[in-house]
């Protein structure tokens, strides 16, 4: 009997001293410009974002890692996750007016970062 019992505590304890995972990672989420906004919604929230909304949004000037695809559409993701990530934990959100959306796939693409600050 108490064979047994060992045979069936031993693989238990094994499984307490593994580490738990970091939670974080199953809630990465970055903002990216809705596919149903209109052009005229995207560039107001783009402006906006880029101006008074406090985004960065150097990375996607001429000649820099995000300005390539060169369209209204890339170029406001990247302006609407960089303000999403510099203020989400301050009461910023991923809406500008129904232009955006949420999304947990990494939008990132070849030398182009977007951020996700958790």
């Amino acid at each position: 009997m108490a064979t047994l019992m060992l045979k069936l505590m031993l693989p238990l304890l094994f499984l307490f001293m593994i580490p738990p995972k970091t939670a974080y990672a199953e809630f990465e989420q970055w903002c990216v410009a809705d596919e149903q906004a209109t052009v005229n919604e995207l560039q107001a929230a783009l402006n906006w974002a880029c101006g008074k909304g406090g985004a960065d949004c150097r990375k996607i000037q001429v000649n820099q890692p995000c300005y390539l695809p060169n369209t209204l559409k890339d170029h406001a993701s990247y302006a609407f996750n960089s303000y999403y990530q510099k203020f989400k934990h301050s009461g910023g959100s991923c809406n500008f007016r129904g232009a955006a959306m949420t999304t947990e796939v990494d939008p990132s693409h070849g030398s182009c970062h977007y951020d996700f600050i958790p």
